[in-house]
């Protein structure tokens, strides 16, 4: 299977998504559309996925409006996609829903579970938030997950469309990037964490085994 990456800015990687294409023995290939102006062809595409980035999906950009149509492309193409806070949004936008300023959130929070249509999934689990806008959910989509401070986290959309607007996919030197390079961002943010407090704060072992699950997901009975 290849599996196509759209990575948004450099400190922002796919962390155990790449793990788990590589436990499969899949093909990851990583596009920085933002820099190169590229993207893959939705023939080339067996499973996409859309990373966070500073950028919004309501920003007036030539890729980012390139990125939405492959993104239709594949849905029609009943291909699968995972998008991470700003690919999640991405998602959202490419269906013709809003995106719109929502409760910054920086660090780490719980999030809750609001749907059992994966199976097998924590009813609880701490993850990276990196954050303050949030996308309506899809008719047709079911909420995956909750915040203490915002209903919209997550939905799964049919058997191939996973869009979260946190992140499980950071492992421990993710996380040190993250912060080193975006720590300013946490400034006036209502999670009330300091760079220092997030980086103190371990990532959760079961963040990877929940990253996998999602992406198994979406990719079952695929070859």
């Amino acid at each position: 299977m290849r599996v196509n990456i759209l990575q948004h800015t450099p400190n922002e990687g796919p962390g155990t998504i790449k793990t788990w294409a590589q436990a499969h023995n899949h093909e990851v290939y990583t596009y920085h559309p933002y820099q190169f102006d590229k993207l893959p062809t939705a023939a080339e595409t067996d499973l996409l996925i859309i990373l966070g980035g500073p950028m919004s999906p309501n920003d007036d950009l030539d890729w980012i409006i390139a990125e939405r149509l492959l993104i239709k492309t594949l849905m029609t193409q009943n291909k699968p996609i995972f998008g991470a806070c700003f690919g999640a949004q991405q998602i959202v936008k490419s269906l013709g829903y809003q995106i719109t300023k929502g409760p910054k959130e920086v660090g780490w929070a719980p999030v809750y579970l609001q749907s059992d249509k994966i199976t097998g999934l924590p009813k609880q689990l701490m993850a990276l938030h990196w954050h303050e806008e949030t996308f309506e959910i899809p008719e047709g989509a079911d909420l995956l997950f909750s915040s203490d401070l915002l209903v919209n986290q997550g939905f799964v959309i049919g058997q191939r469309i996973i869009g979260l607007q946190f992140h499980f996919e950071p492992q421990a030197d993710d996380v040190r990037e993250i912060v080193v390079n975006d720590g300013a961002y946490t400034k006036d943010n209502l999670l009330q964490q300091t760079p220092a407090m997030i980086l103190k704060t371990p990532v959760p072992k079961e963040n990877q085994q929940v990253m996998f699950q999602l992406l198994d997901y979406i990719t079952k009975t695929m070859g």
